[in-house]
């Protein structure tokens, strides 16, 4: 770490909550691999495993704000970024490796494409095949109606049928998007407090997409490089798929609400609201038994899910 007078380049915010070992593994990497002037923030949300104690130990030059309550991811981040001091924000998972001076690479593709505002590159799985969760077409009605007929997941490799994957692209070549996943995203502070951070109407889920959508209306035009690549062990603190899905419906309702045009609205709800439904169908055609059931699980639990976040006032 940079001496407190001396202004780092970029702050690199980690947001953890019971990831204690894969933490200490994220910020071992961004220290071995980040030459940059950086500062590091950690967020720990009141982990019960241990991690706040082993991160201060083992980084004692690291920010640490070891919280006594879950704030969640959007909230939390919010937190760090008012004491973050660099030019550039980056947002880091802590189910994350960095590889091969991703962060240095990632900055630099970001200096190289100021017009960009937010910059994401390329995820692998722990086996270092690609993990094509880095970012995400906008949702729209088309989308939305192929993932209620199960046509996203019966042709996941179509471009056409599953559009908001981006499905088709290797994520080998540099590329404007419409949406960079918050695990790995790059955002200048200035674009970021414009925007006024994440929306914490987005409890769980759907905060980068609807700050990337936001970012988009200002002119930004979020791009992926190739050259920055992490590994990235996805859902490593979220183990239950039926409160996970419900979480994320709950986000994608209100993204709908937010992001689509006025008159498609009514449809795009009507339409995704059937979703888990059809999945519960289609599960059961295929004698995919345990799906089924938290599909089915789910779909029972709609009436957390079918209003979507709560709107909250901007700046709560």
């Amino acid at each position: 770490m940079k001496p407190e007078t001396i202004r780092p380049k970029l702050s690199i915010i980690v947001v953890s909550y019971n990831t204690c070992e894969m933490t200490l593994d994220c910020l071992r990497s961004v220290a071995a691999e980040t030459r940059v002037p950086h500062e590091v923030i950690v967020v720990d949300n009141a982990s019960a495993d241990g991690s706040a104690a082993a991160i201060a130990a083992a980084f004692p030059g690291v920010a640490l704000m070891a919280e006594t309550v879950n704030h969640g991811f959007a909230k939390a981040n919010n937190l760090a970024a008012v004491h973050a001091r660099g030019e550039y924000l980056l947002l880091l998972n802590p189910d994350t490796v960095v590889l091969d001076g991703a962060i240095d690479r990632l900055v630099a593709f970001a200096e190289a494409r100021p017009e960009a505002m937010i910059w994401g590159g390329r995820t692998l799985n722990a086996d270092r095949s690609l993990n094509p969760t880095n970012c995400w077409r906008r949702m729209s009605l088309w989308a939305v109606v192929s993932q209620a007929l199960g046509l996203s997941s019966l042709f996941r490799a179509s471009p056409i049928f599953n559009p908001e994957a981006y499905a088709g692209w290797a994520r080998d070549s540099e590329r404007e998007v419409d949406i960079v996943t918050g695990c790995f995203l790059l955002i200048r502070r200035e674009v970021w407090n414009r925007l006024g951070g994440f929306d914490l109407s987005f409890v769980m889920y759907g905060e980068e997409a609807d700050l990337c959508l936001r970012a988009r209306a200002i002119g930004a035009r979020p791009r992926i490089t190739p050259a920055a690549e992490i590994v990235h062990y996805a859902g490593a603190s979220e183990k239950v798929r039926a409160d996970k899905m419900v979480r994320l419906l709950r986000a994608k309702v209100l993204l709908i609400k937010r992001h689509f045009p006025a008159w498609q609205r009514p449809l795009g709800l009507a339409v995704f609201r059937l979703w888990p439904l059809s999945r519960v169908w289609g599960t059961r055609l295929l004698g995919r038994r345990q799906a089924a059931e938290s599909w089915a699980e789910i779909w029972r639990r709609r009436g957390e899910w079918w209003s979507g976040w709560p709107e909250q006032p901007r700046g709560q």
